[in-house]
């Protein structure tokens, strides 16, 4: 069975560089799951820098996204570096790619893929193609909450809720701009509703909970579910 995580590009090239500690940790992880995987890596800082410096040349989202593509699809090779041999080799490029090359490997990896469709996107898309049981998002949040928390200190976090639940709450944050921050867009939400994949929300930062929201074991993050 597969399971596709879309794993955060802010855990992977952090302002300190590559973390190469938290791939390392990530292969172990993969390496003794049963599963076979297909991962979408963000763009994290890189992709809102690159962003944020293609709007001030010309001031258009297209290109913002395409330059926020790029740093998704770097992001993608250090994953594959980092995994060796038990990834595919080459970044993936697009869907009909991803399902060939999942026969030949465990895990397959991709970065963006079109201008105005996010990594989140990406990953609810992949899950689907691979006909996914289960999507882990997987970022320095450890959840779903009814707030930034970075922000608002009494933000409440969900520990379960529904499809329509969660397009709600994306349907506040989602401002279709490259390189910001909200829940899950709301494209994804709507993607995996339709498709009903169970998707797990939890912080890179806690490896166990990583580890049992792949095998679809109860977590400290958010799940949301029929």
């Amino acid at each position: 069975m597969y399971v596709v995580l879309s794993l955060g590009g802010s855990l992977i090239n952090t302002e300190n560089g590559i973390d190469h500690k938290f791939l390392d940790e990530v292969k172990k992880i993969l390496d003794k799951s049963s599963h076979s995987f297909g991962i979408v890596t963000g763009g994290g800082t890189a992709a809102r820098v690159y962003a944020q410096k293609a709007r001030q040349i010309n001031g258009n989202e297209f290109e913002a996204d395409e330059a926020a593509i790029k740093a998704t699809k770097e992001n993608a090779k250090h994953a594959i570096d980092a995994f060796g041999k038990l990834a595919y080799s080459r970044v993936l490029e697009n869907f009909d790619d991803a399902r060939n090359a999942a026969s030949a490997s465990k895990i397959i990896v991709m970065g963006g893929t079109i201008p105005g469709i996010t990594t989140d996107s990406d990953a609810a898309l992949l899950a689907e193609a691979l006909h996914a049981k289960r999507l882990v998002n997987i970022s320095n949040v450890n959840g779903i909450y009814d707030s930034n928390p970075s922000k608002n200190p009494n933000a409440k976090k969900y520990d379960k809720l529904s499809y329509d639940e969660l397009i709600k709450l994306a349907s506040t944050s989602d401002s279709r701009k490259a390189g910001e921050n909200f829940v899950f867009d709301i494209l994804a939400c709507k993607l995996v509703s339709r498709s009903r994949i169970e998707t797990h929300f939890v912080s890179g930062k806690n490896l166990d909970d990583l580890k049992n929201a792949i095998e679809g074991k109860e977590h400290g993050g958010t799940v949301v579910k029929e």
